[in-house]
């Protein structure tokens, strides 16, 4: 028969065992760096890779320290710029924990670093950005004035055993009482450059246009004027011609004369009070008036 005190002893043996094991043995993530204490005083050197490790159970303690970049994201203050201009800064530090026994002992924990740092970042921003104009933070000068903020934080910030990596301004807007008269300022700036093209625009508009009507103008004179040269020299090639036809034969030409003369004076609805007699009707009394008028002028010697 087993004793029953025997298996409790056991148990009690077991349990304390765990426990103690539990105070001995620590683990190290990949992304962590442990520091052993004996009384607030390291007792080892730095652990900084990752695995199971051993320590004085209840007399030793294991502070873990972050070994990753880490990030600082300040809170949104107002700045005053060059020429008494207010502007609100955003900012951000990303930083890493270089020395982790001297950051344990100046400021404990990230908390405790958050908080140095970000007073040293508001004393840097407002010491540089001080004499700095608006356009030289948004345009001109940010990379530079970005420089010298990373150096004065990052020399602030070793006495902790932190590391600066980066320091940057995020946004640099003006408070909102300013943007709005800005915001109108800019307005009618764009208001007047608008105005001012379309005045541009219809100055040319309005010049093109004279140029057009003017080369149009020209052209038509010069088109008339080859028009009417050419028309004059049908008409004197025309003339020409005519007098050429009347020197061969004139009765033929005067008969000729004469239908076009019947053709326009009957056109349409015309009225003529004319003696039959008239010379306007010679051709309609005979073909030839010019030979029959002849004939008794060649018969006159024979009459007498």
């Amino acid at each position: 028969m087993r004793n029953p005190l025997s298996g409790f002893a056991l148990l009690i043996i077991a349990v304390v065992a765990i426990v103690v094991a539990s105070f001995t043995f620590f683990t190290v993530d990949p992304t962590e760096q442990a520091l052993v204490l004996r009384f607030g005083q390291p007792v080892r050197d730095l652990i900084g890779e990752p695995g199971l490790y051993a320590k004085v159970p209840f007399t030793d303690t294991v502070v873990y320290i972050d070994k990753r970049i880490l990030a600082l994201d300040n809170e949104r203050q107002e700045v005053l710029v060059a020429e008494n201009q207010r502007l609100e800064v955003d900012a951000f530090v990303r930083y890493r924990i270089a020395d982790p026994l001297r950051f344990y002992q100046s400021v404990f924990d990230i908390k405790g670093a958050d908080a140095q740092l970000g007073g040293m970042l508001n004393s840097a921003l407002r010491r540089t950005l001080s004499e700095a104009s608006i356009v030289d933070i948004v345009r001109d000068r940010r990379d530079a004035l970005m420089a010298d903020i990373l150096v004065q934080v990052k020399a602030g910030a070793e006495r902790f055993g932190v590391q600066v990596v980066d320091v940057r301004i995020k946004r640099a807007d003006l408070p909102p009482e300013n943007s709005e008269a800005v915001f109108r300022r800019m307005q009618a700036e764009r208001q007047r450059l608008a105005a001012s093209f379309r005045a541009q625009g219809s100055q040319q508009s309005q010049q093109i246009k004279a140029d057009a009507d003017a080369k149009v103008t020209v052209t038509i004179a010069q088109a008339q004027q080859q028009s009417d040269q050419i028309r004059g020299e049908g008409d004197g090639e025309r003339n020409r011609i005519f007098a050429d036809a009347y020197g061969k034969d004139p009765e033929f030409f005067a008969f000729y004369r004469s239908m076009l003369a019947y053709e326009t004076g009957f056109k349409g609805d015309t009225r003529a009070i004319l003696s039959p007699k008239s010379d306007f009707f010679r051709y309609f009394a005979t073909p030839t008036p010019t030979a029959t008028a002849a004939e008794p002028q060649a018969n006159a010697p024979a009459a007498q």
